[in-house]
């Protein structure tokens, strides 16, 4: 998808919000200011969240227990190895709920197979794009772009 505002973004966000389930995760990469947390909030209202979201630059994850699907929202870019993610206890989240995970590539080989991965290139309007690759969990439920 091709020069996406963040209108577009967001209906992307509640797109994917009507297609998630306990078990999922989506990896959102792309460089700062790409619009991974535009994306993010946009999934977490799509689940119903009404409140705040931040950044979960410094705390590394939030929780949104209430939303239809219960998420975890990471944002991995200060981890300097893969291990250091195991803290987080992201498999025990996947049980019930689903991890929304910015800056994947920390996890490097560690990435679940069956994730969802969305990367956004640019910084919105005609220069953003989004393309997606999905692993099995996700055929026929998310379009490959």
């Amino acid at each position: 998808m091709d020069g996406l505002d963040e209108a577009a973004l967001r209906a992307v966000g509640a797109e994917l919000a009507a297609r998630l389930r306990p078990g999922d995760v989506v990896a959102l990469s792309g460089e700062l200011g790409a619009g991974k947390t535009t994306l993010a909030r946009a999934i977490l209202e799509g689940l119903g969240h009404r409140g705040e979201v931040p950044s979960p630059t410094f705390t590394l994850a939030q929780t949104y227990p209430d939303t239809s699907v219960p998420v975890m929202h990471c944002d991995l870019y200060r981890l300097e190895t893969p291990a250091e993610a195991e803290a987080l206890g992201l498999d025990d989240w996947l049980v019930d709920g689903a991890l929304l995970i910015e800056w994947p590539e920390r996890l490097g080989a560690h990435i679940w197979p069956d994730r969802l991965w969305l990367r956004l290139e640019g910084a919105g309007g005609p220069d953003r794009r989004l393309t997606s690759n999905a692993g099995p969990a996700w055929e026929g439920r998310w379009p490959t772009v």
